[in-house]
């Protein structure tokens, strides 16, 4: 089992220029990706990046950060100068005209607009190959961590369907009481009603068996036993993102429970119902969290 939360980095050297990349992923329901970020150098191949990184890390959102220096710069740039020129003549025309000093011309030229400017080279294919394994490396370490919280995920939900399967066990006991209070209550009921003599013996044991087949929730019990053990089955598959299936089989398990709880009719069993849908919620929590 794999965490949808994760982190990983790498770093390496391609040609002259040190390449460090960020990835962090946090909880979501697709693979969400931002490339606001991304250096103009490696605009051409945003697409290819999306891809390899949604099949490596299945989903989530993705927070992913490159940084590319060269020569000590993080962002190469280009000082266009013959429109630094252009700049300069016309304010040194203004200032002398106008008698004023220009001794921070030259701090205000190369602040006006396109003067300097990012490298927009494109990064050679070979060199994008390589940039390529950096990335792979520190989607790698992401998914290591992945991993190692998913342990303690797994370890986790377990318990909460262990939890689920005892409370339902515990049901097992309370059921013939359950049936002996109903049928009390419904004859002192109906005495109290009609009186004691007046009752027909046969039409209230028919009565009693029609009632307690409207409670019975003998299914649901079943039914709730099989998809515990349906949740099991599918933590050990092999497919390390079950986080969406998890999700469903928990959703038929919390309709058992809802049903065994609307049948229920007694404090006591309601009391574990109740107990079943606290270890449920946590279960679903945790969930939310698995890839």
């Amino acid at each position: 089992m794999y965490s949808m939360t994760g982190f990983g980095r790498a770093e390496g050297v391609v040609n002259n220029r040190k390449i460090i990349v960020e990835i962090k992923s946090l909880n979501g329901k697709q693979f969400e990706m931002g490339t606001k970020q991304l250096p103009p150098v490696l605009r051409s191949y945003e697409l290819d990046l999306r891809n390899i990184l949604a099949e490596k890390l299945a989903r989530g959102s993705i927070d992913f950060n490159i940084a590319i220096k060269q020569d000590g710069a993080s962002k190469p740039m280009i000082i266009n100068t013959d429109l630094a020129k252009y700049y300069y003549h016309g304010m040194k025309q203004i200032a002398e005209e106008l008698d004023v000093q220009d001794d921070n011309m030259l701090s205000t030229i190369m602040r006006m607009p396109e003067v300097i400017v990012a490298d927009q080279d494109v990064l050679p294919k070979e060199e994008w190959k390589e940039v390529l394994k950096i990335i792979d490396n520190a989607a790698g370490e992401l998914m290591q961590h992945r991993k190692d919280e998913g342990v303690v995920l797994e370890k986790d939900l377990v318990e909460k369907i262990k939890n689920i399967r005892e409370l339902l066990e515990q049901i097992l006991p309370l059921e013939p009481l359950r049936t002996e209070r109903l049928k009390t209550k419904l004859q002192t009921s109906l005495t109290s009603t009609v009186g004691n003599e007046n009752i027909d013996a046969n039409r209230f044991e028919q009565e009693i068996i029609y009632y307690l087949e409207r409670i019975d929730f003998s299914e649901e019990k079943i039914r709730l036993k099989q998809h515990c053990d349906y949740f099991d089955s599918c933590l050990t598959e092999d497919n390390f993102a079950k986080g969406k299936k998890l999700g469903f089989v928990l959703q038929e398990v919390g309709r058992e429970i809802n049903t065994l709880g609307s049948k229920a009719n007694d404090a006591a069993i309601q009391k574990l119902v109740i107990s079943m849908k606290d270890e449920l919620e946590k279960a679903k929590e945790q969930v939310l969290n698995v890839l």
